[in-house]
Protein backbone atom coordinates (compact mmCIF):
# COMPACT_ATOMS: atom_id res chain seq x y z
CA UNK A 1 0.00 0.00 0.00
CA UNK A 2 1.45 3.56 -0.92
CA UNK A 3 2.11 5.53 2.29
CA UNK A 4 0.13 8.51 2.63
CA UNK A 5 3.45 11.20 2.41
CA UNK A 6 3.21 14.83 2.46
CA UNK A 7 6.30 17.03 0.71
CA UNK A 8 6.63 20.40 1.47
CA UNK A 9 9.39 22.76 -0.55
CA UNK A 10 13.10 23.62 1.48
CA UNK A 11 12.86 25.68 4.40
CA UNK A 12 15.82 27.99 6.02
CA UNK A 13 18.25 25.66 8.13
CA UNK A 14 17.24 26.33 11.75
CA UNK A 15 15.80 24.70 14.02
CA UNK A 16 12.86 22.30 13.36
CA UNK A 17 11.31 19.26 14.74
CA UNK A 18 13.16 16.16 13.31
CA UNK A 19 16.61 17.44 15.11
CA UNK A 20 15.08 18.43 17.89
CA UNK A 21 13.26 14.81 18.21
CA UNK A 22 17.03 12.90 16.95
CA UNK A 23 18.40 14.78 19.71
CA UNK A 24 16.11 13.62 22.38
CA UNK A 25 16.44 10.04 20.80
CA UNK A 26 20.17 10.29 20.82
CA UNK A 27 20.44 12.16 24.17
CA UNK A 28 17.20 11.53 26.33
CA UNK A 29 15.93 13.88 28.97
CA UNK A 30 16.00 12.24 32.13
CA UNK A 31 13.23 14.22 34.33
CA UNK A 32 14.21 14.01 38.14
CA UNK A 33 11.66 13.10 40.91
CA UNK A 34 9.78 10.44 42.25
CA UNK A 35 6.66 10.38 40.20
CA UNK A 36 6.10 8.05 36.86
CA UNK A 37 8.29 10.78 34.65
CA UNK A 38 8.23 10.91 30.78
CA UNK A 39 9.80 12.83 28.18
CA UNK A 40 9.76 12.47 23.81
CA UNK A 41 7.18 14.41 21.22
CA UNK A 42 4.31 13.93 19.20
CA UNK A 43 1.25 15.15 17.94
CA UNK A 44 -0.74 15.91 21.05
CA UNK A 45 -4.12 15.62 18.99
CA UNK A 46 -5.60 16.04 15.42
CA UNK A 47 -9.42 15.75 14.60
CA UNK A 48 -10.39 14.92 11.08
CA UNK A 49 -13.93 15.82 9.53
CA UNK A 50 -14.68 12.33 9.98
CA UNK A 51 -15.00 12.23 12.97
CA UNK A 52 -11.78 10.52 13.57
CA UNK A 53 -9.32 11.49 15.94
CA UNK A 54 -5.74 10.50 15.87
CA UNK A 55 -2.76 11.17 18.52
CA UNK A 56 1.40 9.99 18.95
CA UNK A 57 3.27 10.02 21.61
CA UNK A 58 6.96 8.82 21.00
CA UNK A 59 8.24 8.61 24.50
CA UNK A 60 12.52 8.66 24.54
CA UNK A 61 12.64 8.49 28.24
CA UNK A 62 9.95 6.50 30.59
CA UNK A 63 10.57 5.96 34.45
CA UNK A 64 8.62 2.73 33.81
CA UNK A 65 10.97 0.93 31.41
CA UNK A 66 12.21 1.24 27.54
CA UNK A 67 11.33 4.05 25.33
CA UNK A 68 8.06 3.68 23.32
CA UNK A 69 5.71 4.79 20.86
CA UNK A 70 1.64 4.67 21.05
CA UNK A 71 -0.82 5.29 18.45
CA UNK A 72 -4.51 6.56 20.15
CA UNK A 73 -6.82 6.62 17.45
CA UNK A 74 -10.82 7.38 18.48
CA UNK A 75 -13.60 6.13 15.18
CA UNK A 76 -16.11 8.12 14.38
CA UNK A 77 -18.28 6.35 16.67
CA UNK A 78 -16.69 7.14 19.58
CA UNK A 79 -14.70 4.38 20.17
CA UNK A 80 -11.12 4.48 21.53
CA UNK A 81 -8.21 2.57 20.29
CA UNK A 82 -4.51 2.67 21.55
CA UNK A 83 -2.06 0.67 19.88
CA UNK A 84 1.60 0.36 21.47
CA UNK A 85 4.63 -1.54 20.75
CA UNK A 86 5.58 -2.51 24.58
CA UNK A 87 3.83 -3.74 27.31
CA UNK A 88 0.48 -1.81 27.80
CA UNK A 89 1.49 -1.36 31.34
CA UNK A 90 4.42 0.45 30.24
CA UNK A 91 2.69 3.05 28.23
CA UNK A 92 -0.24 5.18 27.49
CA UNK A 93 -3.17 2.32 28.51
CA UNK A 94 -1.54 2.34 32.00
CA UNK A 95 -3.04 6.01 32.33
CA UNK A 96 -6.01 5.71 29.77
CA UNK A 97 -6.94 2.32 29.93
CA UNK A 98 -9.98 3.01 31.80
CA UNK A 99 -11.67 5.04 28.61
CA UNK A 100 -10.44 2.05 26.10
CA UNK A 101 -11.85 -0.14 24.20
CA UNK A 102 -9.26 -1.81 22.59
CA UNK A 103 -5.19 -2.19 23.02
CA UNK A 104 -3.25 -3.44 20.40
CA UNK A 105 0.57 -4.32 21.19
CA UNK A 106 2.75 -4.88 18.42
CA UNK A 107 5.26 -3.01 15.52
CA UNK A 108 5.43 0.24 14.95
CA UNK A 109 7.51 2.26 12.73
CA UNK A 110 8.27 6.21 12.46
CA UNK A 111 10.56 7.70 10.07
CA UNK A 112 11.22 11.34 9.19
CA UNK A 113 11.09 12.32 5.74
CA UNK A 114 12.26 15.69 5.79
CA UNK A 115 12.78 18.37 8.94
CA UNK A 116 8.83 18.97 8.96
CA UNK A 117 7.45 15.84 7.84
CA UNK A 118 7.50 12.28 9.78
CA UNK A 119 5.59 9.55 8.75
CA UNK A 120 3.75 6.25 10.75
CA UNK A 121 2.86 2.96 10.03
CA UNK A 122 1.01 0.02 12.10
CA UNK A 123 1.17 -2.89 9.58
CA UNK A 124 -1.17 -4.91 12.00
CA UNK A 125 -3.95 -2.69 11.60
CA UNK A 126 -2.78 -1.85 7.83
CA UNK A 127 -2.08 1.95 9.23
CA UNK A 128 -0.01 4.81 7.43
CA UNK A 129 -0.18 8.47 8.89
CA UNK A 130 1.93 11.57 7.38
CA UNK A 131 2.26 15.03 9.08
CA UNK A 132 3.86 18.24 7.73
CA UNK A 133 4.41 20.86 10.63
CA UNK A 134 5.06 24.66 10.27
CA UNK A 135 5.34 27.39 12.63
CA UNK A 136 3.88 30.92 13.07
CA UNK A 137 3.70 33.25 15.43
CA UNK A 138 1.83 32.08 18.19
CA UNK A 139 4.13 28.98 18.13
CA UNK A 140 6.83 30.48 18.05
CA UNK A 141 5.41 32.64 20.74
CA UNK A 142 4.60 29.57 23.40
CA UNK A 143 7.88 28.03 22.03
CA UNK A 144 10.05 31.04 23.42
CA UNK A 145 7.57 31.23 26.80
CA UNK A 146 8.56 27.29 27.17
CA UNK A 147 12.38 28.30 26.67
CA UNK A 148 12.14 31.25 29.59
CA UNK A 149 10.02 29.68 31.97
CA UNK A 150 12.57 27.70 34.78
CA UNK A 151 11.91 23.48 34.96
CA UNK A 152 10.15 23.82 38.52
CA UNK A 153 8.08 26.78 37.54
CA UNK A 154 7.01 25.39 34.29
CA UNK A 155 6.04 22.00 35.72
CA UNK A 156 3.84 23.26 38.54
CA UNK A 157 0.35 22.72 38.34
CA UNK A 158 -0.59 26.56 38.54
CA UNK A 159 1.63 27.47 35.51
CA UNK A 160 0.20 24.69 33.14
CA UNK A 161 -3.40 25.49 34.21
CA UNK A 162 -2.89 29.16 33.31
CA UNK A 163 -0.59 27.80 29.95
CA UNK A 164 -3.02 25.97 28.66
CA UNK A 165 -5.68 28.14 29.04
CA UNK A 166 -4.34 30.52 27.70
CA UNK A 167 -2.56 28.79 24.82
CA UNK A 168 -5.68 26.98 24.02
CA UNK A 169 -7.26 29.66 22.94
CA UNK A 170 -4.31 31.67 21.29
CA UNK A 171 -3.29 28.53 19.37
CA UNK A 172 -7.41 27.52 18.34
CA UNK A 173 -7.06 24.55 20.41
CA UNK A 174 -10.40 24.87 22.22
CA UNK A 175 -9.88 23.03 25.87
CA UNK A 176 -6.23 22.21 26.97
CA UNK A 177 -6.04 20.45 30.09
CA UNK A 178 -2.27 20.19 30.87
CA UNK A 179 -2.96 18.94 34.51
CA UNK A 180 -5.62 17.20 35.69
CA UNK A 181 -7.00 13.53 36.18
CA UNK A 182 -6.51 10.36 33.72
CA UNK A 183 -9.57 7.80 33.63
CA UNK A 184 -7.66 5.50 35.85
CA UNK A 185 -7.15 8.33 38.54
CA UNK A 186 -3.69 9.07 38.29
CA UNK A 187 -2.94 12.79 38.15
CA UNK A 188 -0.77 14.58 35.57
CA UNK A 189 0.98 17.22 34.12
CA UNK A 190 1.92 17.80 30.90
CA UNK A 191 4.73 20.51 30.03
CA UNK A 192 5.06 21.31 26.17
CA UNK A 193 8.48 23.03 25.52
CA UNK A 194 8.42 23.45 21.89
CA UNK A 195 5.63 23.61 19.26
CA UNK A 196 4.28 23.12 15.85
CA UNK A 197 1.09 23.01 13.91
CA UNK A 198 0.08 20.25 11.31
CA UNK A 199 -0.24 21.78 8.33
CA UNK A 200 -1.22 18.51 5.94
CA UNK A 201 -1.83 15.16 6.83
CA UNK A 202 -2.98 12.32 5.40
CA UNK A 203 -3.74 8.70 6.62
CA UNK A 204 -5.40 5.49 6.09
CA UNK A 205 -6.44 2.87 8.64
CA UNK A 206 -7.30 -0.75 7.44
CA UNK A 207 -8.08 0.79 3.61
CA UNK A 208 -10.17 3.76 4.66
CA UNK A 209 -8.63 7.48 3.96
CA UNK A 210 -9.58 9.36 7.38
CA UNK A 211 -10.34 12.66 5.06
CA UNK A 212 -9.45 15.81 5.29
CA UNK A 213 -8.42 17.34 9.11
CA UNK A 214 -10.72 19.94 10.61
CA UNK A 215 -12.10 20.85 14.45
CA UNK A 216 -14.58 18.68 15.57
CA UNK A 217 -18.39 19.80 16.42
CA UNK A 218 -17.65 18.18 20.28
CA UNK A 219 -14.15 18.40 21.32
CA UNK A 220 -12.91 14.97 22.44
CA UNK A 221 -11.71 13.96 26.04
CA UNK A 222 -9.86 11.35 27.79
CA UNK A 223 -10.78 11.89 31.59
CA UNK A 224 -9.97 15.68 32.42
CA UNK A 225 -7.54 15.19 29.25
CA UNK A 226 -9.03 17.32 26.37
CA UNK A 227 -8.10 16.19 22.64
CA UNK A 228 -6.91 19.34 21.22
CA UNK A 229 -9.45 20.31 18.21
CA UNK A 230 -6.67 21.30 15.63
CA UNK A 231 -3.49 19.67 14.91
CA UNK A 232 -0.39 20.59 17.28
CA UNK A 233 2.90 19.02 17.55
CA UNK A 234 4.98 19.06 20.64
CA UNK A 235 7.94 18.41 22.73
CA UNK A 236 8.48 18.35 26.10
CA UNK A 237 7.45 16.30 29.29
CA UNK A 238 4.98 14.27 31.12
CA UNK A 239 4.26 13.50 35.03
CA UNK A 240 1.63 11.49 36.50
CA UNK A 241 1.12 10.62 40.13
CA UNK A 242 2.89 7.27 41.77
CA UNK A 243 0.25 4.23 41.12
CA UNK A 244 -1.37 3.67 44.19
CA UNK A 245 -3.63 0.41 44.08
CA UNK A 246 -6.18 1.91 46.63
CA UNK A 247 -7.14 4.84 44.78
CA UNK A 248 -5.52 4.13 41.11
CA UNK A 249 -7.32 1.63 38.41
CA UNK A 250 -5.20 -0.38 36.89
CA UNK A 251 -7.31 -1.75 34.03
CA UNK A 252 -6.08 -1.46 30.47
CA UNK A 253 -9.74 -1.15 28.66
CA UNK A 254 -12.92 -0.12 30.09
CA UNK A 255 -15.57 -3.04 31.24
CA UNK A 256 -17.97 -4.21 28.40
CA UNK A 257 -20.78 -4.48 29.89
CA UNK A 258 -24.17 -5.82 28.32
CA UNK A 259 -25.21 -2.27 26.59
CA UNK A 260 -21.75 -1.56 25.21
CA UNK A 261 -21.44 -5.13 23.29
CA UNK A 262 -25.28 -4.08 22.05
CA UNK A 263 -24.43 -0.99 20.67
CA UNK A 264 -21.03 -2.16 19.15
CA UNK A 265 -23.23 -4.37 17.58
CA UNK A 266 -25.43 -1.47 16.11
CA UNK A 267 -22.04 -0.22 15.39
CA UNK A 268 -20.45 -2.81 13.60
CA UNK A 269 -23.98 -3.01 11.60
CA UNK A 270 -23.81 0.43 10.70
CA UNK A 271 -20.42 0.18 8.85
CA UNK A 272 -21.26 -2.63 7.15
Amino acid sequence: MKSPRVRSPGRRKTMNPRSLAEEMERRPLSPTGAEERFAGYGVMGLPFASGHVLAFRRMTESSLGPAYTTVWHRDAYGHWTFFTNVNPNRSCPRFFGGALDEVVVGEIGLSWEGPYELSLRIPEARFQWGVRLSSDLWTRSMSALGRLVPGPLRRSERTLSVVGGVGGRLLGLGNLALTGASPNHQRYRAAPRFLWRVEATAAILDGEDLGEMAPLPEQARLGDFWIPNAGIFATGEARFESFDPGRHSSAITRPRTPVSLLLERETEGKIR
